[in-house]
Order: structure tokens, then sequence, then C-alpha cells
């Protein structure tokens, strides 16, 4: 992709300047011949145009006069294309230049959270890291100042490459995946326990429903028994009050009736 783009690049900055010489040498020709003509050494150029029906005389001369003025305009504007083009090309090289310090020092950075390095000083150091560049595969073609100063960025940010070292990460990420996977555990037990919560509510349901199926026929059978007791001959208990100057006797059965029901005839 980068091969790509840089042949992009070349084929542009060949174009714009093949353009520029097109340019300068128009206005150049088209001056020449006209100053020519003017002096009479050459003729104008011939142009047959009509307007409004008529022919327009010396339409040749006035059009030639037109693109050499135009041309010598453009020229004008040359020397501010010409510094823009200035300006995109070092805009340019400093984008190329700034790549290869982020990629020099994305290495020398991994590698320093590798705890590859171990020099404590500035100046070994920086010579550790500029050596580790010089022996990288990739980094090879790098120009020297590039890697110098991608090997003192390193220094510097030495303290973060320590804190973000790949082991903390490690540890980090592993104690971050217990966690995953002990809510993961949690959530199950949480969802098990209202499954069993959502059982337990249906159940009780179920028995207070029987229950209050069993009491209304337990009152239906007592109403039912009531009504064929005296039928059956059974008696009842009528307790009756006691006077009020007589304390009741609870051993004496003066204060209960018997209530024979009548039978029926034979």
């Amino acid at each position: 992709m980068s091969q790509l783009r840089s042949f992009a690049y070349l084929v542009q900055f060949a174009f714009q300047r093949l353009a520029l010489v097109v340019f300068a040498l128009a206005a150049l020709a088209l001056t020449g011949a006209s100053v020519m003509a003017a002096l009479g050494l050459w003729n104008w150029v011939s142009l047959d145009l009509q307007y409004a029906g008529a022919p327009v005389e010396d339409a040749g001369m006035y059009a030639q006069i037109a693109l050499t003025v135009l041309a010598v305009g453009l020229c004008f504007f040359l020397p501010t294309n010409r510094r823009i083009m200035q300006l995109e090309t070092s805009h340019r090289q400093f984008n190329v230049g700034m790549q290869d310090v982020a990629r020099a020092y994305g290495a020398v950075h991994a590698a320093d959270r590798a705890e590859t390095f171990q020099m404590s000083s500035e100046f070994d150091s920086v010579r550790e890291r500029l050596a580790y560049l010089r022996d990288h595969p990739d980094l090879s073609t790098l120009e020297p100042a590039v890697l110098e100063m991608a090997a003192q960025m390193s220094h510097v940010a030495r303290d973060l490459a320590e804190v973000y070292s790949d082991e903390k990460l490690a540890r980090a990420r592993s104690f971050l995946t217990q966690r995953q996977e002990e809510v993961e555990l949690f959530n199950s037990r949480l969802n098990q326990a209202k499954g069993i919560s959502t059982e337990m509510k249906h159940w009780l349901h179920e028995v207070e429903l029987e229950e209050s199926v069993a009491v209304a026929q337990l009152e239906r059978l007592r109403d039912e028994m009531r009504e064929i007791m005296p039928e059956l001959g059974l008696e009842r208990v009528v307790p009756t009050e006691a006077p009020a100057n007589r304390r009741p006797d609870p051993t004496s059965i003066d204060n209960i009736v018997i209530d024979l029901p009548p039978k029926a005839a034979e």
C-alpha cells in the first residue's frame, strides 16, 4: 500500500511539473507569435466568424490576442502554484518521516513493555534501544536520525512501558477474566434461585387453593350434617343461662337441657 502511494505521488509530481512547462511554453509561443504579427513579420491567425449573420472582420487577430493575454495571465499564477507544490512536497516528506518514527517507536516500545532493556542510565538506555532498532529486521532501511529519535522517545516513555508491561497486562486480563467468570456463575445461580422461587410460589398457590377447596367442602359437609341430624334422632345440647344470684357449678347438670327431637311415627 505504501509503495502504491509513493508511485501515485511520483506520477502526480511529474504531471505537475509537465503542466508548468507546457503552460510556460504556450504563453511564450503565443506572445512571440502575437508580437511578430503586430510587427508585420507574421500573419495573424485567420478565423471565419459571424455575428448576427454578418462576418466579423479580423476575428482571428482578436482570438489570437485573447489567447495570448490568457496565457500570459496564467503565467502569473505559476509561482504561486510552485510554492504550493513545494509545501505539499515538504508536508509529504514530513508525514513520511513521522510515519517512520512512529513505526520505529512502536517496535522499541513493544520490546520495552516485554522488559527487554535493563539499563537505567539515560546514555546506556538510549544506546541499548538504538542497538535494538539497528538489529531489527523491519527497520534496517530507516535513517539513523529516525532510529535515534525513536530510541530517545522510548527512553522518555520507559515509565509508561513499565506500568503497561506485558506481564502486568496479562495479569490484569487474567483477573478480569476470573471476575467475568464469577459474574457469569453468580448470574447462573441467580437465575436458578429465581426459578426455584417461582416454582415455590406456584406450589404454595396450589396448596392454598387445595386447602380452601377442602375447607369449603368441610363447611358444606357440616351444614349437611346439621340438616340430617334431627332426622336421625340425634340429641342436641342446648346450654341455659344460670340465675344471676347463683354461681354456676360446672359439675352440675341443671344448666344443661337435653333437647330430644320428636321421633317419627311408627
